[in-house]
């Protein structure tokens, strides 16, 4: 059994003299530009169990299976369905802290393009807590500004992005809950964009989880938040280079993201996410005492306790649909791509699966698309893939038509 010695680290914040900026910014003159080139690193600890803290107001049921978990609020969800295989008080409203920024970063990469160039102003380069030293007036690239927000956490990168998108941090805040809502996350409202403290800024483990679950669906996201390492001409720092703050990407095998936070008000916070066996699971501690020893108690619950159910492959015929005005012949209905979520180990089927075809007339082309496949648990949609056809139906001719309606007379 894998043992745990926890421990917790703290990135020193390095605020940059001007003679040391001077310096490093002569030093790019003598080096090649550095582009934004990923570090690969892996390494895995094994790490010793701690006990169980006294948690003033923490109440534990005696049927909780994780009982020295030291989170106040917390839960692991597999991503594809949503499906919950473990939680502590999940629907409990907190403050997120910096987990804050997953939303962030879900509005950026579906608003916004890597390549925009960003203008910092003086209100984002004088934010508050963690930051990436911008300074007013530089322009930063959006992908860039994303990997810095994520990787170290950079609140004065939230507010430059937020500003670029919506034009304020206030409507930015507005677009943040709207889309919580949209996702599921009904329980959560956001006042900003980075997780500094305000009352009217919470959320709940269950509520990170489902957007997280929702960001791994975003193109970009898994690569920013699994990010090791990366450098960065720009960084104010002669080596330019950022490392993630996110110790589970050292710690955790299949670790792949995603978000530290801390705040006195919050507490210590992380989101986490790791992949096995074809699974995606997603594990959330919101104020924890030992977040990095809970998050990986999670993660191995998680992985422990289901197994994967691939409903449908790629390329597998799902079904069959008439088609109006073509050659009598049914259409083979295609799924568009492998769907695999996770099942709890000794249920029996657990999924069920509904065909939506469109109203398909002739002609109609071998790889167009023409319904859905949806995957429901206890009634709702879990997931769903496109259906592709899977054969060429071409229109019946005038003559077949009405040869097929004279032997409808004839046979009635």
């Amino acid at each position: 059994m894998r043992e745990y010695k926890e421990f917790e680290f703290r990135l020193k914040q390095r605020r940059i003299g001007r003679l040391l900026l001077a310096g490093g910014l002569a030093l790019a003159f003598f080096v090649p530009q550095i582009a934004a080139t990923p570090v690969q690193a892996e390494a895995v600890y094994d790490i010793k169990e701690m006990p169980r803290p006294d948690i003033p107001g923490l109440v534990i049921s005696p049927d909780d299976p994780l009982q020295n978990l030291t989170a106040r609020s917390a839960v692991v969800i597999d991503a594809a369905s949503g499906q919950v295989i473990y939680e502590r008080n999940k629907d409990e409203r907190r403050f997120p802290a910096s987990t804050t920024k997953i939303m962030t970063l879900i509005l950026a990469l579906e608003h916004s393009n890597m390549d925009d160039m960003v203008t910092v102003s003086s209100n984002a380069a004088g934010t508050e807590g963690s930051t990436l030293w911008l300074e007013a007036g530089e322009k930063i690239r959006m992908g860039d500004l994303l990997y810095g927000m994520m990787m170290h956490s950079g609140n004065d990168a939230t507010v430059a992005v937020a500003e670029h998108i919506a034009g304020s941090v206030d409507k930015f805040a507005a677009m943040m809950t709207a889309k919580a809502h949209e996702i599921g996350a009904v329980n959560t409202n956001f006042a900003n964009a980075n997780g500094l403290p305000r009352e009217d800024h919470y959320t709940t483990a269950y509520d990170l989880a489902k957007i997280t679950a929702y960001g791994y669906r975003v193109p970009g996201f898994e690569q920013i938040v699994s990010t090791k390492e990366i450098d960065f001409d720009w960084v104010k720092d002669p080596s330019h280079h950022l490392r993630n703050e996110n110790q589970m990407l050292w710690l955790y095998r299949g670790a792949n993201g995603v978000k530290t936070g801390y705040t006195d008000a919050a507490g210590r916070c992380l989101v986490s996410g790791a992949k096995k066996d074809g699974l995606q699971l997603v594990a959330v501690v919101l104020d924890s005492v030992y977040m990095w020893n809970d998050s990986i108690k999670l993660l191995d619950y998680g992985f422990a306790h289901v197994e994967p159910d691939t409903i449908v492959k790629e390329g597998d015929t799902a079904g069959y649909a008439n088609v109006a005005g073509g050659t009598g012949r049914k259409l083979p209905l295609k799924a568009a791509e492998t769907l695999t979520l996770a099942k709890l180990k000794g249920e029996g089927e657990a999924y069920k699966t509904r065909i939506e075809a469109d109203d398909l007339r002739a002609p109609i082309k071998e790889g167009d698309t023409v319904g859905r496949l949806v995957v429901e648990l206890d009634g709702k949609e879990v997931a769903s893939t496109d259906l592709l056809a899977g054969a060429d139906i071409t229109r019946r001719s005038f003559f077949l038509t009405v040869w097929n309606f004279l032997r409808s007379l004839v046979k009635g």
